[in-house]
This record gives C-alpha cells, sequence and structure tokens, in this order.
C-alpha cells in the first residue's frame, strides 16, 4: 500500500498487487473506505492497482477534486512507476468527478468507469431539482412556508417540515395526484426500494414509486434538495439554480404518454383540473439564480460531449438521486460533438441510489478494460453479454436490461437566461 496527503490536504491512499499489471484505478472516494469491497478486491487479484482520494476536504467542490485525481495518479506513478493505463472510476459525485477527469484532463487518464453519476451536469440537475420542488410547493404549500432555496442551518428541521407535509397529501386522492405532477417533472423514477417495480399504465404502482422516491426510502430525494442544496450554495455564496423562462405545462407535454396517462388519470380521479394546477405553477413568481454562482457552479462540472478516450457509464433505473433521464443528456452531448462511439451507457434494474452488486460493478469495469485490450466494444456492452460475464464472477447477481431514458428535460445548453 502507498499513501499520503495531496496540496489541499485530501489523502490518498493505493492498493498494488505483487503482481501488478499496469494498471491503476482512481477512485474519489477510496481513501475513506475502511477495506476494500468485493469488486475492489477482483480487480486487484486480476493485477490491477486501486486507490484514490476523499472528498472530505472538497466536499462540493468538484472542480478541486478533479484535480485531486490526476494528483494521486502522480503521486502513484512517483512511488510505483508510470502505470501502462489510468482509469478513472466512481460512484455517484465520484461518477461525475470520473467523467470530469476526461473531460478536463484527457491526456492524464486512458479511460473513465462512471457510475450512477447524473451526468447530464452539477447546473442542470440542481435546475430539475427545482422544478421538482417549486412544483411541490406551488400545489401542496401555496403560502411557502417550507423552503425551495436559501435552505436553513437547521436542515433536518427543513427535511422533516417537508416529508409530514408529503406525508399528509400523500393521504389524500388530491395530495397524490399532485405529488404524482411534481415527481413527473422532475423526471423522477417511479420505482423505489419500498415497491416493486411497477407495470408502466398501473397508476397505483407508479405514484406509490414516485412517492418512495420522494420521501419515502432511505434517501429520499427530498433530503437531498434541501441538505445537498444548502451546502453547496454555502459553498459557491448563492443560489446557482432558476426557473426563469421555464413553461412547465410544456414540460409536462414532452413527457412520455405513459407518464402523462397516469398523471391525467390521478387528476380526473381526484377531480382535479390538471390545466389549472400547470397554470397555477406556470402563473407562479419564479426564482432567479445568482449568476455569478451559476459560473462558479458550473466551472468543471457542465459536460460538453467532447471525450477521446472510452468511457462506460452504468446506472439503476430506479436511482432516485442520480436520476436517469440525465443519462440521455450526456449521451446526447457525445453525439453532438462526434464521440459516441467512445461511450457505452449500461442500465442496472434496481431501486435506490448506486443500487449496484460487486459483480456489476466489475462487469462494467471489464467492459472499459475489454474496450482498451481490444480497440473495440465488440457487443460486450449488450445487456445479455453484460449478465453472463458477470454470472461468471461470483460476486453477486446481475441485472442489466435494455433501457433508454427519457430526454431530459433541463438541458443546460437549451436553458433561459438564469438571471
Amino acid at each position: 500500500m502507498i499513501a499520503g496527503v495531496l496540496a489541499d490536504s485530501t489523502p490518498y491512499r493505493f492498493l498494488v498487487p505483487a503482481d501488478w499489471n499496469g494498471t491503476v484505478f482512481v477512485d474519489l472516494d477510496f481513501a475513506s473506505q475502511a477495506r476494500p469491497g468485493a469488486d475492489v478486491e477482483h480487480l486487484l487479484d486480476d493485477g490491477a492497482a486501486y486507490g484514490g482520494t476523499t472528498r472530505s476536504v472538497t466536499g462540493w467542490n468538484i472542480p478541486g477534486a478533479i484535480d485531486n485525481q490526476v494528483e494521486a495518479l502522480d503521486a502513484f506513478a512517483d512511488a510505483v512507476g508510470e502505470p501502462s493505463r489510468r482509469i478513472a472510476m466512481g460512484s455517484s459525485m465520484g461518477g461525475a468527478v470520473a467523467a470530469g477527469v476526461a473531460q478536463w484532463h484527457p491526456d492524464e487518464i486512458d479511460g473513465v468507469v462512471s457510475l450512477c453519476g447524473g451526468l447530464s451536469g452539477s447546473v442542470s440537475q440542481w435546475n430539475q431539482k427545482l422544478d421538482t420542488v417549486f412544483v411541490l410547493s406551488e400545489l401542496l404549500d401555496p403560502a411557502g412556508t417550507l423552503p425551495v432555496i436559501g435552505i436553513p442551518a437547521d436542515v433536518a428541521g427543513a427535511v422533516a417540515a417537508w416529508q409530514t407535509s408529503l406525508a399528509a397529501a400523500q393521504s389524500t386522492p388530491d395530495g397524490r395526484a399532485r405529488i404524482a405532477l411534481a415527481a413527473a417533472i422532475g423526471q423522477l423514477p417511479a420505482y423505489s426500494q419500498s415497491a416493486p417495480r411497477p407495470a408502466p399504465g398501473d397508476r397505483d404502482g407508479v405514484q406509490a414509486g414516485w412517492y418512495g422516491a420522494l420521501t419515502g426510502d432511505g434517501l429520499p430525494y427530498i433530503g437531498q434538495a434541501m441538505s445537498s442544496r444548502r451546502t453547496l450554495e454555502t459553498l459557491i455564496g448563492g443560489n446557482p439554480s432558476w426557473n426563469t423562462g421555464v413553461d412547465y405545462a410544456v414540460q409536462f407535454q414532452a413527457l412520455s404518454p405513459q407518464v402523462k396517462r397516469v398523471v391525467e388519470r390521478l387528476y380526473r380521479e381526484a377531480g382535479l383540473s390538471l390545466r389549472a394546477d400547470l397554470s397555477t405553477v406556470d402563473g407562479a413568481e419564479r426564482i432567479a439564480a445568482d449568476p455569478a454562482a451559476v459560473q462558479r457552479f458550473e466551472r468543471g462540472t457542465e459536460f460538453d460531449g467532447r471525450i477521446s478516450v472510452p468511457v462506460v457509464t452504468m446506472s439503476n433505473i430506479g436511482d432516485q438521486i442520480s436520476t436517469v433521464a440525465q443519462m440521455s443528456e450526456y449521451e446526447a452531448e457525445a453525439r453532438r460533438a462526434g464521440d459516441a462511439d467512445l461511450l457505452r451507457q449500461t442500465y442496472v434494474d434496481s431501486a435506490g441510489h448506486c443500487a449496484f452488486t460487486a459483480a456489476e460493478r466489475v462487469a462494467a469495469a471489464e467492459l472499459l478494460l475489454h474496450r482498451l485490450d481490444t480497440g473495440t466494444w465488440g457487443n460486450r456492452d449488450k445487456p445479455g453479454r453484460m449478465n453472463a460475464h458477470a454470472s461468471r464472477l461470483g460476486l453477486g447477481e446481475s441485472r442489466f436490461l435494455p433501457f433508454q431514458p427519457e430526454p431530459f428535460n433541463r438541458p443546460y445548453t437549451l436553458q433561459a437566461s438564469p438571471g
């Protein structure tokens, strides 16, 4: 093992097998883990070195975390020798950081495995979270007693107040319909840990999935919408999100027919007018961003699709934090840049944030290694082949499936001015 501290005091640590094969993985969160997981052990057994840093110093300073991955790799090279292949890998914020290394330091990396990273970009992602909470606020809390931005220091109190309000709404047909509308606008998964994955037309199952993702599960969307917004607003010194110029009726019409039918049916059965509620939301006073905060927040964390090394992404379709529609935007950007052949996106049938098995994580990493070894993807990214490969690892179940997320409804490049 090698370990040390980077220039900004971030710890780093790498494990190096005796028969090191020249490949090294760098991971945002590795140095904070007490012991490696079964996926890392497998990669070490195959001869790769694995290590990384921690987010304890950088937090939401994602550009700093991106730079730290390169500094950690340089420290590894100084201690062990120059690797033949450098791979950035990570989950959640670590997935975004890994993709950021590919965009901002393409000459320092050979490939990326980005897991549950929400790769629409930070500004885009948090604009969409604003949409969800804004619709809930206008329809369930018209007096504005619950925070949308400017989250107070008592974050736990704000989360509890929101959860109380949402639980009360969920107990009535009107409230369930309005929760469904907000969740649909925010492109939340209709799939949560508290209930089985519903059929697309199962009105009650879909609504229950939305509610579970929003507030009912262990890491609720509304909780992160409060706690992380408080953290990032403090870090960047202002609000980086806006909905000026957004037409929520247009956003609703752009959703898939299956999603719209569920919401429309819930509204009919509640005796409510969907058109009237959308008019209420569209007529409400909007939230403007602090342009300086937007500029600080977008630095290093918005993606333009230009990638020059192979990138593998893996998302679970019931992720309530890094919502899966964001992955369609990352793919669209790569296509616009002419770099889509370097990107392969995979999807797993599970609910919860970053809910992968060790077999799935290794399969994603070995898909990238296959591309680096052979210079071609060779259809290894197809769900059947991913499952077959993962099942031979002996590291748990594998649930890759064919999936195409909805187009992301808040792409940064198409948004109105934040002012």
